[in-house]
Formats: structure tokens, C-alpha cells, sequence
């Protein structure tokens, strides 16, 4: 994979978007980086990692136990997060995350975000609320898949 503009990439994520120059420099400097090979998992469903993933580049599954076996529910694009919830609540991870192919990942730990809240509390302030938005939005989609499996279902709201 190629040599990644942490900040670039920052700056493109769901994450950056309310950033200044100078905030997503300060942010970008807290981040780290991992580097997946394909099929590699980052994250397994149950973990207790805390860790909140910004996908740089490649593509990361999103997949879910069901039964003995494991199903994607989701491929995540570039500049897409994930792990939200564990990040600020610390309750174990609902999914896992998988390479498809390579990818790298920018990571931001609980801690380092943390303490930024006394020296950088503008962009604590920030970035709380873009992770607002992104749970928020995922809401919306799983409410809009669940509408249209349940109209595909009992067959309303549409031609099937």
C-alpha cells in the first residue's frame, strides 16, 4: 500500500469534516496507523478494544456471528468509522472488522482523545458531534433496510 497522508485522509473522513487546518493537524498527530493484509481481522465481535477506526484505504467487512458462522453486514469505504460506540462507551465490540483485500487504518485510542479535552477542547467538542452524526446515520440506514426487508416481506409499499 502506499505512504498515507494521515491528515489528508483525516480531512476526507467522517470524522474531519468540521476541522480546521490547524485541528486536524493536532488530531492527525494523535492517530496511528494499521496495516492489514487480506483476510486479516482488525477486530473480532466480543472484543473489549476501545480503539475508534477511520479506514484509509482498501476495504473492511463488517461481519456478525450468526449461528456457527459469520456473515458481512456491511463493507465500509474509505473514510468511513467505525467503532463508535465502544469508543465512548467501552462496551464490547457488536461487530467484527475484516480486510478484504489490503487496507490500512487510522486509529484513534480513548486515551489520547481524552486528553486532549483540557488543551484542545474545541475539537473534543468536534469530533463528539460528527460521531453523533455517524451513529445517527447509521441509524437511518438500518431503519431503512428494516422498512424495506419488511415491505419485501409482507409485500407493501412497493412491486415485488
Amino acid at each position: 500500500m502506499s505512504d498515507i497522508n494521515t491528515k489528508e485522509i483525516l480531512a476526507q473522513s467522517a470524522l474531519g469534516t468540521e476541522l480546521d487546518d490547524q485541528e486536524l493537524t493536532t488530531l492527525s498527530e494523535r492517530l496511528g496507523l494499521a496495516t492489514l493484509a487480506a483476510d486479516e481481522d482488525l477486530v473480532r465481535e466480543g472484543d473489549e478494544r476501545r480503539t475508534l477506526f477511520i479506514l484509509a484505504e482498501g476495504r473492511l467487512n463488517v461481519w456478525k456471528k450468526v449461528g456457527i458462522a459469520e456473515e458481512v453486514v456491511y463493507q465500509m469505504r474509505a473514510g468511513e468509522c467505525a467503532g463508535t460506540r465502544a469508543f465512548i462507551d467501552g462496551s464490547p465490540r457488536k461487530a467484527g472488522l475484516r480486510a478484504e483485500g489490503p487496507a490500512e487504518v487510522l486509529m484513534l485510542e480513548p486515551e489520547d482523545f481524552e486528553a486532549m479535552i483540557d488543551t484542545h477542547p474545541r475539537i473534543v467538542f468536534k469530533v463528539m458531534r460528527c460521531i453523533f452524526r455517524i451513529t445517527h446515520s447509521n441509524l437511518m440506514r438500518m431503519n431503512l433496510e428494516s422498512a424495506e426487508m419488511r415491505n419485501y416481506v409482507l409485500r407493501t409499499g412497493g412491486r415485488y
